[in-house]
């Protein structure tokens, strides 16, 4: 690490029970607290450098120059840490992903995730896990829960100050693994943030932010107990109720595809059959099929049979965002 530069990883994160909708969207305050696991081997590596020959910030991306929308959502996000650091220089953001960008696989959460961290460093800053995680919600809510270790609860709040993520588990304390059936890789037609700002035209959301207390403290129970079935029950009904909040919005969201919904309807017979496994999808189509590590090949061998799944990823508990030479 040079003066002005730093480097971070980050991980993605699959939330158990999900965020959507805002208190504030300004601030990226939830309707509702949230619980996550963070998940190891997909990562987001992303570089900052405040260079004073820059004019403007620039964003390259998996190789390539971002869109003026990312990277004007990336300049926008740095504009909060150089208010933090006193700063006024321009910088230049690579970032790589080694999984879909876009797709509900979290490419939004590990990169503004990343980019907290070593934005904050290269601006001279040293926040602690607290104030990352604040720092990380304002770019992508999710990517407050992407800064601390393994499993992760995210605590709503009600103001900038208490809205931020803490590990409940570190990652070594389950053995879970992600199986992720990616069926659509490209980029989703509508995204997270726009999405967020539709829950509330469901009427099926004031039920669904009302009854998450209870869901997270069954989660989070799960968690700690290391109870699977539990954890099946609570995050399948709690992936259902958002994705109903979703499609009886105004305009609906309709994120499943066929090959969704052929897996979701296999996922429970599986475990109903011995197989201990369930089913979890995110703001997109790919289902993330949770279960213990030794179960994982047994789960990646029936989707290969599956109609309509192009790539099959697997990931374990992955560990907090942190800083790389």
């Amino acid at each position: 690490m040079t003066d002005l530069t730093a480097t971070a990883v980050s991980h993605p994160n699959i939330a158990f029970i999900k965020y959507w909708g805002n208190l504030n969207s300004d601030l990226r305050i939830p309707l509702n607290g949230s619980i996550s696991m963070n998940l190891a081997g997909l990562e987001t590596r992303t570089l900052v450098k405040f260079d004073p020959a820059l004019s403007a910030d620039q964003f390259v991306l998996n190789e390539a120059p971002a869109d003026s929308n990312a990277t004007q959502r990336v300049s926008t996000f740095l504009d909060l840490i150089r208010s933090l650091a006193d700063l006024t220089l321009h910088a230049r953001v690579t970032s790589t992903n080694n999984f879909p960008t876009g797709a509900g696989i979290a490419s939004s959460a590990a990169a503004f995730s990343a980019l907290a961290l070593a934005g904050s460093r290269a601006a001279g800053l040293s926040l602690d896990e607290k104030a990352l995680s604040r720092l990380a919600r304002r770019g992508s809510g999710s990517a407050c829960r992407s800064i601390p270790d393994g499993f992760v609860e995210w605590l709503p709040g009600t103001t900038d100050e208490d809205s931020y993520a803490m590990s409940i588990a570190p990652a070594n304390a389950w053995n879970l693994v992600d199986v992720i059936a990616v069926v659509a890789a490209g980029e989703k037609k509508v995204g997270s943030s726009e999405g967020h700002n539709l829950a509330n035209t469901s009427p099926f959301q004031n039920a669904r932010v009302s009854d998450a207390p209870r869901r997270i403290a069954l989660c989070r129970d799960a968690i700690l107990h290391q109870d699977f079935y539990s954890l099946a029950a609570v995050m399948e009904l709690d992936s259902d109720m958002m994705h109903s909040v979703m499609m009886t919005s105004k305009p609906p969201l309709f994120y499943w595809e066929p090959a969704s919904l052929r897996i979701i309807k296999a996922v429970p017979e599986w475990r109903k059959n011995g197989l201990p496994c369930a089913y979890t999808l995110d703001a997109g189509p790919n289902v993330h099929i949770l279960c213990p590590a030794s179960i994982a090949p047994d789960v990646e061998k029936r989707l290969t049979k599956m109609e309509g799944i192009t790539q099959i990823l697997t990931a374990g508990v992955g560990g907090p965002t942190h800083l790389v030479d």
